[in-house]
């Protein structure tokens, strides 16, 4: 029997599978680079003997990364010269699938690295919610679509596994430990910032009806999950467990931590935008008309962000072979399902800029 190794919740599918299936992701993350460089050209750079550092909170697997990274350090070149260290580190938990990461740092031709000898990448397998750098050491924060999960999942939620579908007492818990999670993570990014540092922090955003916009997905998912359970191949007991530990914040829950004293823990809000982001896979559709490949794009990008979290409610004697199958099942019913009625998703991307002012 192979070895079972379920990942935490929030890791992604390894082996390069989400750098290749997170177009919805990259495309949010397109909208938020000129936030990055404006941030990049505000740093107080400091001491000219002394190195840059630059840390990505929540790689992946680094394909997403490379093109504002790239951008942040093109911005910095421009007043650093092109000599100054540039140290870049990149974070995530400790079953991320760093192998892909630094394959991606060394042969991608996006590689903010590979033209520049005195840029430095590195990684760090800690989770940021907790302190993964000295403090007053960071010039420069970035992290794009990571903090949509949280540190644990407060509660199940009965019928689902997305919080965005709980109500009531549930919600509440939800919404406490997303605010609570959102505080830390803050807490713990001021402290590793530097005086005169940026934090640029991307997340999907409430559409205009105040959904996430991707629910009409999550439901065909949980339909999905439902037959598993009738065919035997997963348990009740499993399915109860399969809740998804991301929870995405309006706009005022972003704001809140700043709403009492206009700052917090030393940081200051410089912008907070949020943008429609386009569904290049339905782009695609309305010009093809070919609901079989629209449906295939949106089921491997729910299979490569979250079926790996879904797996960990597993039981422990599964196989890795069952896990791989489970994850099969689902992607193959997903698709089935979204094939008969393509859904669009009506998706929202914010940014928000937060600024570690020189002390008065």
């Amino acid at each position: 029997m192979s070895e079972r190794v379920p990942p935490p919740h929030g890791v992604m599918e390894g082996k390069g599978a989400y750098n290749k299936h997170a177009r919805i992701q990259a495309s949010g993350v397109s909208l938020a680079v000129p936030f990055l460089e404006s941030a990049a050209r505000r740093i107080i750079p400091g001491p000219a003997d002394q190195s840059i550092v630059i840390v990505d909170y929540g790689s992946s697997q680094g394909k997403n990364s490379l093109t504002p990274l790239r951008a942040a350090i093109g911005t910095m070149r421009s007043f650093l010269g092109p000599n100054r260290p540039i140290l870049v580190f990149h974070v995530d938990q400790p079953a991320n699938d760093f192998n892909t990461l630094f394959e991606v740092l060394e042969s991608d031709t996006d590689s903010y690295a590979l033209n520049d000898t005195h840029v430095f990448p590195s990684a760090i397998g800690r989770s940021f919610y907790e302190q993964v750098l000295p403090c007053d050491h960071v010039h420069l924060g970035w992290s794009s679509y990571a903090a949509v999960w949280l540190s644990r999942i407060p509660v199940p939620i009965p019928d689902h596994f997305h919080s965005s579908r709980s109500t009531g007492a549930i919600r509440t818990e939800f919404e406490r430990q997303a605010a609570g999670d959102w505080e830390a993570f803050l807490a713990l990014r001021a402290a590793e910032l530097r005086s005169g540092g940026r934090l640029v922090v991307v997340l999907p955003a409430h559409n205009d009806r105040g959904s996430p916009g991707f629910m009409n997905l999550m439901d065909h998912a949980n339909a999905v999950l439902a037959e598993m359970v009738a065919e035997g191949a997963i348990s009740i007991g499993e399915r109860e467990r399969m809740i998804l530990g991301s929870y995405s914040r309006k706009r005022s829950e972003l704001l809140a931590p700043f709403a009492r004293a206009g700052h917090f823990h030393g940081l200051s809000v410089e912008a907070c935008e949020m943008f429609a982001n386009p569904d290049s896979a339905w782009e695609d559709f309305e010009r093809d008309g070919n609901k079989e490949a629209l449906a295939a794009k949106h089921a491997s990008f729910f299979r490569s962000t979250f079926v790996p979290s879904l797996a960990t409610a597993l039981g422990p004697t599964r196989s890795g072979e069952e896990l791989g199958a489970f994850g099969n099942r689902l992607e193959v019913g997903l698709k089935d399902r979204l094939a008969q009625q393509p859904p669009a998703i009506e998706l929202a991307v914010q940014a928000i800029v937060l600024a570690k002012l020189p002390a008065a």
